[in-house]
């Protein structure tokens, strides 16, 4: 067996790019992908080939099938065997009133968050699935706390977008586990990240994490070791699983 190859969409900073190098000291032959900030990205790609790792990163934009095409056939000549994918890739715009959206917008986000993670579960189904000549794999799905408590009054339209998330997930879980494929998801919650300064709101976290249980917001790395245990053999016998890792809100 050869050296597990993963892809980490949006993998350039925050939650992805904690996976990428938390992947990449497990073994993982690591590719991410990135939208814009090339930099950024070789940054992540420079740090795990100094310590001795495999990686690439591959500009594509989640929101466009021939840009997911061509990262997975990128990835195929590179890197070899697909076994791993992290759906990472998300957006979310300025915080607003649910009647203050518009249809850009809405379409927008579902876009990136849902049509793209479709289509990237898609590819990496073609390449895992026993029934295509595949070996297996493991898919995790990024979720939301939102998808559970609905983001009103700042992003309802994400929260949608990653209830679909949740949805998707239940449902290729149960359609590909016969054909050596796992697909769990996490839902983060109030974690310190860039996201929030692209709703407008860099300190978000600091202003509500007295509403967290444990009364403080989490790491990118806290969420990227839940994210390797469900890509791992010791999560085995975990499917359609969900792991909240919010805090305990």
């Amino acid at each position: 067996m050869g050296q597990p190859v993963i892809i980490v969409t949006g993998g350039s900073r925050g939650i992805g790019a904690a996976v990428a190098q938390s992947a990449a000291a497990r073994g993982y032959a690591v590719a991410i992908s990135y939208v814009s900030n090339r930099a950024a990205a070789d940054a992540v790609v420079d740090g795990i080939v100094k310590s001795g790792g495999r990686a690439i990163a591959v500009k594509s934009d989640v929101a466009v099938e021939a840009d997911i095409l061509h990262l997975f056939q990128t990835v195929d000549k590179e890197l070899g065997t697909l076994t791993a994918l992290v759906n990472n890739a998300g957006i979310l715009e300025h915080q607003s009133r649910f009647d203050e959206l518009t249809a850009d917008r809405i379409n927008r986000v579902l876009l990136t968050n849902v049509t793209g993670s479709l289509l990237c579960a898609r590819e990496a189904v073609r390449r895992m699935s026993t029934k295509h000549g595949g070996k297996g794999g493991a898919i995790v799905n990024l979720s939301s706390m939102a998808a559970k408590l609905g983001g009103p009054g700042e992003y309802v339209d994400y929260a949608a977008s990653k209830g679909a998330i949740d949805a998707f997930t239940i449902g290729l879980a149960k359609e590909v586990a016969a054909e050596g494929i796992r697909v769990n998801a996490i839902r983060p919650g109030l974690i310190y990240t860039d996201i929030h300064a692209s709703g407008g709101e860099a300190g978000r976290v600091d202003r509500l994490k007295d509403a967290v249980p444990m009364k403080r917001g989490g790491s990118a790395e806290e969420v990227a070791n839940a994210i390797l245990w469900l890509l791992s053999e010791e999560a085995s016998y975990a499917t359609g699983t969900f792991i909240d890792i919010s805090g305990g809100r």
